[in-house]
């Protein structure tokens, strides 16, 4: 089988990629990529899984999909390349955060600091169409991610952060006995007002991970980031 992740997560999603359901989705991504614009381009799909292996991770903030908008999405959940304008989501995400912890906003997206602390970027779904929210929903993204939360739901330990009814879709999927579940409205200005904007997220998972005897993530993102070659 073709190595899609070059960390632990190859052999932990092995099963799915090798499914007729992957091998469906593998079909239609050929297509989309080809004949549309498709985000992110296509050697940054699996870039969550890549910035935090499945032994490292201790928290997973999970989305809907990818930014739709040109020059935004990195494969990694709310996160946007150095350079490139705050998204709404993110900024009130940057909003609730200074709340919670009085941490100041940075002026860029890139989130992979977190992801270095062992905090999986995750969406539900992998991929989008350019300015067609949720387009490559139900095309077999839901079986890898599924199996994804599964695999770090039964290993434990672990703090899930689901914004939004899709990440909270996966709350079956969570054994609640041996892991922490936050979950609110999504941050998107459509809904942080009905319960996103005073969950406390960050506090709260840095609680948790105390609880389970884990270190807290410092969630203050360096104030300066290189731009991506």
């Amino acid at each position: 089988m073709k190595t899609l992740i070059s960390n632990d997560w190859q052999d932990i999603l092995a099963p799915v990629f090798a499914s007729p359901t992957y091998a469906q989705l593998h079909n239609f991504l050929k297509a989309e990529y080809s004949s549309k614009t498709i985000y992110p381009d296509m050697y940054h799909i699996f870039q969550a899984f890549e910035w935090c292996s499945f032994a490292n991770c201790k928290v997973v903030i999970l989305g809907q999909d990818p930014y739709h908008e040109p020059g935004q999405a990195v494969g990694a959940s709310f996160a946007v390349a150095p350079g490139v304008q705050l998204p709404p989501s993110l900024i009130n995400i940057y909003k609730e955060l200074q709340d919670d912890l009085g941490i100041t906003p940075v002026q860029h997206g890139y989130l992979k600091a977190w992801a270095e602390q062992g905090v999986l970027l995750l969406n539900s779904v992998l991929t989008v169409r350019r300015g067609a929210a949720y387009s490559h929903r139900g095309q077999g993204w839901e079986e890898v991610t599924d199996a994804a939360i599964k695999a770090l739901s039964a290993r434990g330990g672990v703090v899930f952060i689901l914004w939004g009814r899709a990440a909270q879709n996966k709350r079956e999927f969570i054994d609640e006995t041996k892991n922490a579940v936050i979950a609110s409205a999504h941050p998107s200005p459509l809904s942080a007002y009905r319960g996103f904007f005073g969950s406390k997220p960050f506090s709260r998972t840095n609680a948790e991970l105390q609880r389970m005897g884990e270190q807290p993530i410092n969630w203050q993102l360096p104030t300066t980031v290189a731009p991506l070659n």
